[in-house]
């Protein structure tokens, strides 16, 4: 089955095209350093042909308002307009757990108009709400970082390896549409705040996370639950400790630029990034595993929230 990949060499879909290569698909990584521009409309109707399955995993150069929203709406309209033409029967695309409820940050109001094009669509779909990345840890600390005081609301944090999303991407894209929401988040929830400080004391940098509810993130107050997903989501099976240690040399360690290299190649604003949380301040909280085998997860349990 062909796969078109947009934002195919980025962390996420560098990492999805080589799953579904494994698994005897035929993925093609789409993005403007191999001639596919979903902006510019370069190379789209091309890459479309004999597509099954389009996985969108862009994201915007900016997470200003009027930047993302004009990203993420040409965007989308260019490749639905090419998957249409090209009779592609499964739109994926990936997204953030929260969108929903994070209205007062511009980027996030984004996000949900380039979901609500894709809902409106005649497109089969499926849109995967993925919890925020072990590898972008250290850019959440710096974005929140005033002086030698980083500030954090106590929110619960649920973060996930980004080979962990790139799978669930995979096992949805390969999946019929479920036209709906799919949720996936990390095995285990944090305290924001607490998860911050253990990572960066595992990296002896010496700020001092500061516990704040007042703290916005991308604009946005956040509730105890905003950043976490239901009950039921989908789980990945790395563990943050787990995850540190392999990470030790800092080579997993990600800005938010390289969450996609589908954009144009001018300026890249550090990207949005998502939280969850523990029950208690630095103590896992243990929770449902998703166990995988090889390079897909057995099939599990995962919410669909269709709307």
């Amino acid at each position: 089955m062909k796969i078109v990949v947009i934002g195919g060499t980025g962390l996420i879909g560098s990492k999805l095209v080589t799953k579904l290569k494994q698994q005897r698909h035929e993925a093609v990584a789409a993005s403007p350093s191999r001639g596919v521009n979903t902006i510019t409309g370069e190379g789209v109707a091309a890459a479309m042909e004999g597509a099954s399955v389009v996985v969108d995993v862009s994201n915007s150069p900016s997470f200003e308002y009027g930047a993302a929203l004009e990203f993420f709406q040409t965007s989308t309209r260019n490749l639905q307009a090419a998957e249409t033409a090209a009779g592609v029967g499964h739109h994926v695309a990936l997204s953030v757990v929260g969108t929903d409820r994070l209205a007062e940050s511009g980027y996030f109001r984004a996000k949900v108009a380039q979901e609500a094009l894709i809902k409106a669509s005649s497109i089969p779909y499926s849109i995967v709400h993925a919890t925020q990345f072990f590898e972008f840890i250290k850019s959440i600390a710096d974005a929140a970082t005033d002086g030698n005081t980083v500030r954090l609301a106590p929110v619960l944090f649920q973060p996930m390896a980004s080979d962990d999303v790139a799978t669930a991407v995979a096992r949805t894209a390969v999946a019929a549409p479920v036209n709906g929401v799919i949720e996936v988040g990390g095995p285990e929830r944090f305290r924001f705040d607490g998860l911050i400080r253990h990572f960066l004391s595992s990296r002896n940098d010496p700020r001092e996370v500061v516990a704040d509810p007042e703290a916005r993130y991308f604009g946005g107050m956040l509730a105890e639950r905003t950043l976490i997903p239901e009950d039921d989501a989908m789980l990945g099976e790395t563990r943050f400790d787990d995850w540190l240690k392999q990470s030790a040399t800092g080579k997993e360690v990600a800005g938010f630029e390289h969450f996609s290299a589908q954009s144009s190649p001018s300026s890249r604003t550090p990207a949005p990034r998502r939280r969850r949380g523990d029950e208690r301040r630095n103590e896992a909280a243990p929770t449902r595993r998703w166990i995988s085998r090889g390079t897909f997860g057995r099939r599990s349990s995962c919410v669909l929230r269709r709307q």
